[in-house]
């Protein structure tokens, strides 16, 4: 429903944070301020998505947990303040809104199909108390329907939808929503003081530990970082070692940072960087596009059908071993080892490591999209199977089943001098740099002087990837 329709002012409204932790530049934040008089702010800890993660030590919780902290704060500072809840949404959020009088919910959409289900719930319980249900777009730039091809249909190729996708943008897709002009119609309030992640049955992770600040001021200083080095993205952006990556996907997971923002500074520097850079941003849209016209894929489903055939032997040691970064291949090891120590991977090893788990090992992607669900802290669903899909080549665009890519090779061209192997597989750290890629290789000799037993000290190769390339290439042609 657009309010550009409606023509009375609400005495009292309720704006839902979900994954837009950010008070500027917010689509139903700024709706809200500017067509109520009294506006309150409420997140919730959804226990229909806490109860479902096994391990408590999880360091996307936290992240949520110390950017509601600073948007709680935020709030503040103009008298207001955010209303913290924990339980779930579909209940709390109606309960809420009861209590507190409102004649609407503003929310942002949100384009996974258990989330689009819940607020469909939300919208008709509300209802029945009339109280209106208001939701916008602010996750991304584009939506929905609104780049389609010649023939009115969803795009399947990300080349065709990036050109349709820049010739479509301009001011209007990309300007901020001047929230701060209508902060005043905050609703003046001070309530109780957050919850810890402890009382949610949550612990503390090494989060703190990491170079990785959280919130609204956490976002805007790695992009004002970034900014200085987006010139160089185009040539950086594969090497692991290096700082070459904005490190922003879990600000943009959780909306701590405004998408209009980084697309509008993308497209305003124009030089090569900051156009591939803008790519990646394209591609984010692409795939929620490809989800929301696609919920099947939420499922477990193959964006492209006949890779349902495919019969994946999956030998769950191997599969452990992955998890694990104990394949022998260093490249995929300290990949995975950075996933698990940090909760972050470099885009590239992404690729890599998926090609390997699927191609290599020759186990079922989906086993390997779950973990990455898991461990990622941007864990995001449209992105992941995107992903996934795509390094299966059972997904849209994706790359030819036939393409392989050799994880020797690989580590060669991206970490040529073996910074990143010896940062997370340290076993190898006295190897030289033509070594560290393929330690089974090094003679028994120059391995005593190393003192590196293979096999005790690395583990040896799991498997052998030219004998593991043929059977992929056999299970995939077969179908």
């Amino acid at each position: 429903m657009s309010l550009s329709q409606q023509k009375s002012i609400y005495e009292k409204s309720l704006v839902w944070f979900r994954r837009d932790l950010r008070d500027y530049d917010h689509a139903a934040l700024y709706h809200a301020l500017k067509s109520s008089k009294n506006v309150y702010c409420v997140f919730v800890f959804d226990t229909s998505i806490l109860d479902q993660l096994n391990d408590k030590a999880d360091r996307r919780v936290e992240f949520i947990w110390e950017s509601v902290r600073e948007l709680k704060a935020s709030l503040q500072k103009h008298a207001s303040d955010l209303i913290v809840l924990h339980g779930r949404a579909v209940d709390v959020i109606t309960k809420c809104a009861r209590e507190l009088r409102v004649n609407a919910v503003f929310t942002n959409h949100d384009y996974e199909p258990s989330a689009i289900d819940r607020d469909m719930h939300v919208a008709k319980q509300l209802k029945t108390s009339s109280i209106a249900f208001h939701h916008y777009k602010d996750h991304v730039i584009f939506e929905k329907n609104e780049i389609l091809s010649l023939s009115g249909k969803p795009y399947s190729v990300f080349t065709p939808y990036k050109n349709m996708w820049l010739k479509t943008v301009n001011d209007f897709f990309i300007k901020a929503y001047p929230v701060d002009a209508y902060f005043n119609n905050l609703a003046k309030l001070n309530v109780s003081q957050l919850k810890s992640l402890e009382s949610m049955g949550f612990k503390r992770t090494n989060l703190s530990s990491m170079r990785l600040p959280t919130g609204m001021q956490g976002g805007l200083s790695l992009f004002n970082d970034f900014k200085e080095r987006m010139y160089r993205y185009k040539e950086a952006r594969d090497f692991p070692a290096i700082k070459g990556v904005s490190y922003l996907s879990v600000h943009l997971r959780f909306g701590t940072i405004s998408i209009r923002h980084l697309a509008r500074e993308a497209i305003q520097v124009a030089n090569t960087g900051a156009q591939t850079w803008l790519s990646e941003l394209i591609w984010r849209d692409f795939y929620v596009q490809i989800l929301y016209h696609n919920p099947e894929i939420a499922t477990g489903r193959a964006y492209k059908a006949e890779f349902e055939a495919l019969k994946f032997p999956n030998h769950t040691a191997l599969f452990l071993a992955w998890c694990d970064g104990k394949t022998g291949y260093p490249f995929i090891d300290a990949a995975m080892r950075q996933l698990n120590t940090t909760g972050f991977m470099h885009n590239r090893l992404r690729m890599v490591t998926a090609s390997f788990l699927v191609k290599d090992l020759l186990i079922d992607w989906r086993w390997g999209e779950r973990y990455f669900a898991e461990k990622l802290i941007d864990f995001d669903l449209s992105a992941n199977n995107g992903g996934w899909q795509w390094a299966a080549s059972t997904g849209c665009d994706a790359q030819p089943w036939f393409r392989i890519f050799n994880p020797i090779t690989q580590s060669e061209r991206f970490d040529a001098q073996g910074k990143f192997i010896r940062k997370y597989v340290p076993e190898l750290a006295k190897c030289s740099d033509k070594e560290i890629h393929a330690p089974w290789l090094i003679p028994p000799l120059r391995l005593q002087e190393l003192n590196i037993n293979i096999g005790n000290d690395y583990t040896a190769p799991i498997v052998d990837h030219a004998t593991q390339r043929l059977q992929a290439l056999a299970l995939y042609r077969n179908i």
